[in-house]
């Protein structure tokens, strides 16, 4: 087959994915935003097969006034944990359940309190979708 248009109207730097069974193409968006002002301060894009524990340093700073980071349970690990530490940060990321060992009822309910706070800065990624139609 001789088509060479096709590169031209391929995103050659895009990957493929699968989350929860279902395939996508495209982007991610990892962000360091303020909680309160709903600001972003850093961010930084990959293509969509990249793991978010992968780009945590990418995002990080110290110089925020608040100390909390609040993530969801991607970025869960110990290694995580140890550079938060490191960088006198407290972790506020959610607790994930693990095979055979589900979730407390503390930590379940740990999790929900976080969500209230990331809540808010998911709003930045619904503003992203409504601007570009998805």
């Amino acid at each position: 087959m001789n088509k060479p248009n096709m590169r031209t109207q391929k995103d050659t730097d895009a990957r493929w994915t699968k989350k929860h069974g279902r395939s996508h193409y495209g982007y991610k968006n990892h962000v360091n935003a303020d909680r309160k002002y709903k600001q972003i301060r850093r961010y930084h894009v990959t293509d969509a097969s990249v793991h978010d524990s992968q780009v945590i340093d990418d995002i990080l700073t110290s110089a925020n006034t608040a100390k909390d980071v609040w993530a969801d349970s991607a970025y869960r690990s110990a290694e995580t944990e140890k550079k938060l530490q490191d960088q006198k940060l407290y972790s506020k990321i959610h607790r994930k359940a693990q095979r055979n060992k589900p979730l407390t009822k503390n930590e379940k309910k740990g999790n929900s309190t976080k969500s209230r706070i990331r809540a808010r800065i998911e709003h930045v990624f619904g503003a992203q979708s409504a601007v570009m139609g998805r």
